[in-house]
């Protein structure tokens, strides 16, 4: 997949092409529909398919007190978009000058002058330009004038509630905690990517070496407890994979730990040298509450039940 990181590289020459557009925070289930159609589309019409993006999100430099929480790295989004066939990616910077484009500039500059859009696949209920002024109906005015046709596709709803696949909720379902729910509707494990940094060393005292976590900018933290996952060490290289026991929170049984944190034990990983390396860590299930341990042992024996727990939950 070609990736380009502004108008600018996007080739002079470049053909007619379906495009999508959207932040796709996540590439949730919703998004990957959208997607997937662009593609069909294009190979239907003989041309390429195009993802439109943008980073940071829009609502960083909108809603700038107050950022929502990321449920994907841009190298996630990115790798997760390649996934779906995708034949270029153009990363569109978001800017506080971007956010005053009237929706007729955003179309004319963005989708026509540089894309070449034939046709532009939406949500039903996409915005853009200035204030979020333009919708589908705008969009589709639009594109009588610059010559290409819009396609708005349903949004894809829950199985259970028939409430609408969104970024929004899946940021609130890890922030209950229910990453078993969030799994489902991203299509994947919801994931949080850092890199391993050097923590007090009790873990490894005790029996079960934890590698504590510093994560990339705004990342989505499940609730505290302790959960069943994997981590990928490496996780856009050799990507190794090592089942394990994920602990969130400020450790409890032990009163001189103020920092919250994110920690994860790789039980069958033996003595793995993490330090320094980039980590990504994918969660299954929840297990159970952060619990204030009375001894050092107590705690050592939950792990262990935690570990069997976790065996079962991922299958092993």
């Amino acid at each position: 997949m070609l990736i380009w990181n502004d108008v600018d590289a996007v080739p002079t020459d470049w053909p007619a092409s379906v495009v999508t557009i959207g932040v796709f925070d996540g590439v949730h289930r919703g998004h990957r529909e959208l997607i997937r159609h662009a593609v069909s589309r294009a190979a239907v019409l003989g041309v390429p398919s195009v993802v439109l993006t943008f980073w940071p999100n829009p609502a960083e430099i909108l809603r700038a007190g107050d950022p929502p929480a990321r449920l994907a790295t841009l190298e996630q989004r990115l790798a997760l978009i390649a996934e779906l066939g995708v034949d270029a990616t153009l990363v569109l910077p978001f800017s506080a000058e971007l956010s005053q484009a009237t929706p007729e500039q955003f179309a004319g500059r963005i989708l026509s002058d540089c894309l070449g859009a034939a046709e532009v696949v939406v949500g039903e209920n996409f915005r853009f330009g200035h204030r979020a002024r333009g919708d589908v109906r705008l969009l589709e005015q639009i594109g009588q004038t610059l010559s290409f046709n819009v396609i708005p596709l349903n949004l894809l709803t829950t199985d259970a509630a028939g409430d609408p696949v969104s970024s929004t909720m899946i940021r609130q379902l890890v922030a209950e905690g229910d990453v078993a729910a969030a799994a489902r509707a991203l299509a994947r494990p919801h994931r949080v990517e850092g890199t391993v940094v050097s923590g007090d060393g009790r873990g490894a005292t005790l029996g079960f070496p934890t590698a504590n976590l510093s994560m990339t900018p705004f990342p989505a933290v499940p609730a505290d407890g302790v959960y069943a996952g994997r981590i990928v060490v490496d996780p856009y290289g050799e990507a190794e994979v090592h089942s394990a026991a994920i602990s969130i929170g400020t450790n409890p049984t032990f009163e001189d730990v103020v920092d919250h944190r994110v920690e994860a034990w790789a039980y069958d990983g033996g003595e793995l040298d993490l330090y320094d390396r980039p980590l990504a860590i994918d969660f299954a299930a929840r297990v159970r509450d952060q619990v204030k341990f009375r001894s050092e042992d107590e705690l050592a024996a939950a792990v262990a039940a935690d570990a069997v727990a976790i065996r079962q939950i991922l299958g092993e």
